[in-house]
């Protein structure tokens, strides 16, 4: 199962918003055939895996493991369950239960006589898919808080100074996470103020949609969301009437503006997140500055905080977070540590949120 997982997460960023599977077959203890979900609308991992195998023949009282429950229903290819079926494998190990299907893959299977475990390192596979499970669960993105600040807490000096907080490793680190999500998100403030490309370079892989929170439309024209070659990939959401001034070069360069509903003191956070779901967003990592990254927490709607850490003190400055209403030490708010390492000179620790909506590898109900 981890190489299972080690092949499904070759294809990191590119299957959404379907998940990220990876599928082995083994006769007498020896591995005669692999494969994995590389891309959305391509094949299935079960069905390359499958194909991956030279002799039909030895697929007969084989085993398969896969990460996640294979489908029963017809999408934009056949239902893996009838492919497995008819190869004449005998057992499949499955790593993760597919929230989707609701237990139908596994069902078929032993319905046709296949003998069927579950459950092998569940805990692995639930968080291969953190994004997929969330919106399963919960009808919105997975949402990654990336904060970049000083050892004493600051993201950038009294002046509005921020270039550059981290080093360069881990700068590149944050752009293998951005090829790794669906969206980018950030507020006014942090285009306003940084004018950010939010592209991924230094590495490859896809580019994620842009996403910009611009209540009043109030954003000038020329930043480089709206000017870039990229603009297609941005995507403003503004409150109800707002038209901004960039609106026409934005739509035709093939951006989209999005209206929805205003909440305390900006836009319904939640009524954003649902529409990014509806378009088929499953992940989205949050690179905003103090104001968007508090809302966001005190909304209870981060599911897992980056905090990379510079070893530097800059003293009076521009804090990470902002009032959160606690008063006494109890009502803080809890984290879990999930992984703590360096980057470079900076050290990352990478943290589960304890809200609402948090804890991708909870229970699918």
């Amino acid at each position: 199962m981890r190489r299972a997982l080690a092949l499904a997460r070759r294809a990191a960023g590119w299957t959404s918003p379907n998940p990220m599977v990876g599928c082995l077959i083994l006769r007498a203890g020896c591995l005669i055939g692999e494969g994995f979900h590389a891309y959305y609308g391509g094949a299935h991992a079960e069905a390359r895996a499958l194909a991956s195998v030279s002799d039909p023949e030895l697929l007969r009282g084989a085993t398969m493991v896969v990460t996640l429950e294979p489908c029963a229903h017809w999408g934009k290819t056949p239902p893996c369950t009838e492919l497995i079926i008819r190869s004449g494998i005998r057992r499949v190990l499955v790593g993760a239960l597919d929230p989707l299907m609701g237990g139908r893959g596994v069902a078929r299977l032993r319905e046709a006589g296949l003998e069927v475990e579950t459950g092998l390192l569940e805990a692995e596979c639930r968080e291969l898919n953190a994004g997929f499970f969330t919106w399963a669960r919960l009808g919105r993105p997975w949402i990654a808080l990336k904060i970049a600040q000083s050892l004493d807490g600051r993201v950038a000096t009294r002046t509005g100074s921020s270039r550059w907080v981290t080093a360069v490793p881990a700068r590149r680190w944050v752009h293998r996470c951005r090829a790794r999500v669906d969206a980018v998100l950030v507020g006014t403030g942090t285009v306003a103020a940084d004018d950010p490309a939010l592209t991924v370079r230094h590495v490859r892989g896809r580019q994620p949609w842009r996403v910009v929170l611009d209540r009043r439309g109030s954003l000038p024209a020329d930043r480089r969301l709206f000017t870039d070659s990229l603009c297609g990939r941005t995507w403003v959401f503004t409150a109800p009437g707002v038209v901004p001034s960039y609106a026409e070069q934005l739509l035709q360069c093939g951006g989209r503006i999005f209206s929805v509903p205003e909440g305390p003191g900006g836009l319904d956070l939640a009524a954003v997140l649902e529409r990014l779901a509806r378009e088929g967003v499953r992940t989205v990592l949050v690179e905003a500055g103090p104001r968007l990254a508090t809302a966001l927490i005190r909304a209870g709607l981060v599911d897992r905080l980056y905090c990379l850490i510079a070893p530097k003190l800059v003293g009076s400055g521009l804090e990470a977070i902002g009032e959160l209403g606690v008063w006494e030490m109890d009502q803080a708010r809890p984290l879990a540590f999930h992984r703590l390492r360096r980057i470079g000179p900076d050290l990352l620790i990478e943290a589960t949120v304890d809200s609402p909506g948090g804890g991708e590898c909870s229970p699918v109900s």
